[in-house]
């Protein structure tokens, strides 16, 4: 069993033991992590579940919220990043930043895993947990995520002892101030000189669910087509709501309650008789592929966390209905916003900027920096979810594929995905690999920037392509013409430098095409120069029909399919 343990020693302030449980472990002398003494019997593998919010009462002053937002985000994360530095104690960080420098006010942060992790498993776990602060803490004071395998914390006072902390040449942590009439200091000062343990305990139900999800979700050494999923899915029961459940908590899946309707169910908005609320999805009864989209989705979305991902938070498999439950995204999805003339105008080019980073952020996370290699096969604006501060979540993996390690691309004579989406190489000879995201992520980027879908009727009554535009002015030097008149004339190098960007994840040639991590090191580096971009694909509806139809009939392919997905766009489905 994990125990989270922190001493009095190190503590300036109270933390309660959750669920009640109660435990006998030793002493420590530092903030941490402890492992029981039968190292022997750990089971050294990832645990993010069960994940405990407790949320600080007190709210932010809601003059300084903003600030107190970003500060945090940018502590969090760098905290984050210094926790695999050199510290003294393995996967550990703690510092503080201003965020109000009028009232010298700080937000005060820690984040820790447990040392037997990996590397990757750690970042991993943090940074779900650091995602998990904003929707179970926002606008609080403090607030901090317990998961059996990390913990992320923040407070606006120093809940820490700063001798525990290992100096940081970027964020130094302040020394407690000498007012005597801290109460947190008072409380230190008239406790008694022996160490008091103050500890989280994964209660012995929790501990066998956690255990029965960990081997259900770690990736297997063999390859993905052996791969038994019905015995997976048998070890995800944990996760498995009722039908009456899900049924009570949507009211009967009422209109009133229904958030969207896309090509493969309907989404809606579920809550609790405790009050928790949920993200709905409800499967279609009538494609024969649901069965494989709702089995793929649940076992590939739980092997994943991070916060520019939709997170898993259960399921429903009875009789003819198959239900996927995900955390509530407050916004909405991206093309309700940049389709829309009246709400595009809430976007200003700082948060397009943002969501296009975070969406980069997120492919990144599933080509290379998760434990698995998955291609999402189905990026599209409203595949893009939006929480309250507009971060950007990806959703929707019913289509997503696993690639082996070492495996760089696959082939299939069914093709999936969104007219307008789906890479040249995939519609042609069913070719798909990671260049096949990085070339939707290319349309992403240029219809955020233009606020344009990727094809339209002009004014002639003929369809307009979004690429064979931007490539146009691009060549004859008016890409300015592409960027939507609602942002203004600010921030145009910034503007013009992601069209550059764009263009680059859209060229036809496969190989000219960056990878996820040179896109997300160009958006952070706006000093380094872009490769000139070379032609992008064109693709014409009629042709694309017209050349499925001849590939289904040499490849064998029996039927094709097409359903309408809520942004109007027409899905393709060729088995």
């Amino acid at each position: 069993m994990k125990q989270i343990v922190v001493s009095e020693q190190d503590l300036t302030g109270e933390c309660c033991c959750l669920n009640g449980d109660v435990a006998t472990t030793t002493t420590v002398q530092e903030f941490g992590i402890h492992l029981p003494t039968n190292a022997s019997a750990l089971d050294k593998s990832l645990q993010v579940l069960p994940s405990k919010c407790v949320s600080n009462p007190n709210n932010i002053s809601s003059t300084d919220l903003d600030q107190f937002n970003q500060t945090l985000y940018n502590l969090m994360e760098s905290l984050v990043t210094q926790a695999f530095g050199s510290s003294s104690i393995k996967y550990f960080a703690a510092g503080d930043k201003s965020f109000s420098s009028s009232r010298n006010a700080n937000v005060y942060g820690l984040v820790q895993c447990t040392p037997d992790l990996s590397q990757m498993d750690c970042r991993s776990c943090l940074e779900g947990a650091v995602a998990d602060i904003s929707s179970c803490s926002g606008g609080k004071e403090g607030g901090r995520v317990l998961k059996p395998s990390c913990i992320a914390w923040f407070e606006v006072f120093q809940f820490y002892h700063s001798t525990s902390v290992p100096s940081s040449p970027t964020t130094p942590v302040i020394p407690p101030t000498s007012d005597n009439s801290s109460p947190t200091k008072t409380r230190r000062e008239n406790s008694s000189t022996s160490c008091l343990i103050v500890f989280v305990v994964v209660p012995i139900v929790g501990l066998m669910t956690i255990i029965t999800l960990a081997r259900a979700i770690l990736p297997k050494k063999k390859s993905k087509q052996n791969v038994d999923n019905d015995d997976v899915m048998k070890r995800l029961e944990a996760l498995k709501f009722n039908f009456s459940t899900i049924k009570a908590a949507t009211n009967n899946f009422s209109n009133a309650n229904k958030l969207g309707e896309g090509g493969f169910g309907s989404v809606y908005k579920a809550r609790l008789p405790n009050g928790q609320e949920f993200a709905v999805k409800r499967l279609c009864h009538k494609t024969e592929h649901t069965e494989e989209q709702f089995e793929n989705e649940i076992l590939l979305v739980a092997k994943l966390q991070h916060k520019c991902l939709v997170s898993l938070q259960g399921f429903c498999s009875e009789g003819r209905e198959r239900i996927l439950i995900y955390e509530l995204v407050g916004n909405g999805s991206l093309d309700q916003f940049i389709y829309d003339p009246i709400k595009r105008a809430q976007l200003n080019w700082e948060r397009r900027y943002n969501i296009i980073y975070g969406i980069a952020r997120g492919i990144l996370y599933l080509h290379e920096d998760s434990r698995l290699k998955i291609i999402h096969r189905d990026l599209k604006p409203s595949n893009i979810l939006l929480d309250e501060e507009m971060n950007p979540k990806i959703s929707d993996f019913g289509l997503a594929r696993l690639f082996d390690a070492g495996q760089s691309q696959d082939k299939t004579c069914r093709r999936v995905g969104t007219y307008g989406y789906m890479a040249p190489e995939y519609i042609s000879h069913g070719h798909y690999s990671v260049k096949s995201d990085v070339f939707s992520f290319g349309i992403l980027v240029l219809e955020i920037v233009s606020g344009k879908k990727n094809s339209w009727l002009c004014n002639t009554d003929d369809v307009e392509l979004l690429l064979s535009y931007a490539w146009t002015n691009w060549r004859e030097g008016t890409a300015s013409n592409l960027i939507d008149q609602t942002l203004g004339d600010s921030s145009r190098s910034e503007i013009m430098r992601c069209i550059h960007i764009g263009l680059l994840c859209v060229q036809e040639n496969v190989a000219y095409r960056p990878t996820m991590a040179s896109v997300v090191q160009m958006l952070s580096s706006h000093c380094s120069s872009l490769p000139t971009p070379a032609r992008p694909a064109f693709l014409i509806y009629s042709d694309i029909e017209r050349d499925i139809t001849l590939l289904a009939s040499t490849s064998g392919a029996s039927e094709s399919e097409q359903s309408k997905d809520r942004d109007g766009t027409s899905y393709l489905l060729v088995h």
